[in-house]
């Protein structure tokens, strides 16, 4: 079993490289499979469409597990059944769960204002100014270079985002400027911001979070926000701005317009603020 189980995954991973998956993806869709054979005790090509529903039912039950974290799994078994073992994936049938609708937590700009001020170390501030001001996801700013910082043009290259996607997105001049500062002050080898004391190393998810947490700690801002909630105030800001939500959807790096529509639903637009195109005409 240990050989059939190793070839087998060895021949999900390179697939999957094949497909030119991140290997963040990589790591997790092979770890959920293991995890599903090492349940039923037995190989992979084993395990029927049954088997594998009655296992996600077990684990949505028992444990929770998120609609993300579900379609994760079926993609991960849709893989190995048709790529793999180049099985007709209408003979097993394995329907996706409804997508969860929530509309997410945003800050007001009177309160982001707050995060910053309150936010002492120039690093920590110049990381928040940028997550917020471009609307970048945690990964993103994780791994993002100097050379992503286009000054001339006021815009930030996000260089293979989430799907693996290139994209342009906006810089403020007032993040352009403490990101000067900042980078006068540390001189970063290879990422744009690096792990304290280790150069050309980048931060971790955990520090990212601790900064956000501890800068709304002393903001006193009492939401529960996670480090993504700044992307989120991003959108709804400039959408609350009048800027188009085409536009929005580019600086996001969203594939579906419909996903970025989401914030319509947030958004504080005073229809009192909005007049007829009759209005502007010489009649």
């Amino acid at each position: 079993m240990k050989n059939i189980h190793s070839q087998l995954i060895e021949r999900f991973i390179r697939e999957m490289e094949y497909r030119n998956y991140s290997p963040r993806s990589i790591q997790s869709y092979s770890s959920l499979l293991s995890k599903v054979e090492s349940y039923y005790n037995q190989p992979l090509d084993k395990i029927t469409g049954g088997q594998f529903k009655e296992y996600l039912h077990g684990r949505i039950t028992a444990d929770k597990i998120s609609v993300t974290m579900v379609n994760q799994y079926i993609s991960a078994f849709k893989i190995l059944q048709v790529d793999i073992l180049q099985r007709d994936w209408e003979q097993i049938r394995i329907k996706r769960p409804r997508k969860e609708q929530r509309i997410p937590v945003v800050l007001s700009g009177e309160e982001v204002e707050r995060l910053i001020k309150a936010t002492a170390n120039i690093k920590h501030r110049a990381i928040l100014m940028l997550a917020y001001s471009s609307g970048l996801r945690r990964q993103e700013l994780q791994f993002m270079k100097p050379s992503a910082i286009d000054s001339s043009r006021m815009q930030i290259h996000v260089v293979q985002g989430k799907g693996k996607k290139d994209r342009y997105t906006i810089l403020a001049k007032k993040t352009l400027d403490i990101l000067r500062e900042y980078y006068k002050w540390e001189r970063p080898t290879k990422y744009l911001f690096e792990a304290q004391g280790r150069k050309g190393q980048n931060l971790s998810e955990s520090t990212l979070n601790n900064i956000i947490k501890q800068g709304v700690k002393k903001a006193g801002i009492n939401k529960n926000i996670s480090f993504h909630t700044l992307r989120h105030s991003f959108a709804t800001h400039l959408l609350e701005k009048g800027v188009n939500l085409r536009l929005i959807q580019q600086f996001m790096g969203h594939t579906s317009l419909r996903t970025t529509s989401l914030y319509l639903h947030i958004a504080n637009v005073n229809p009192g603020t909005i007049t007829s195109p009759l209005d502007s005409m010489d009649l």
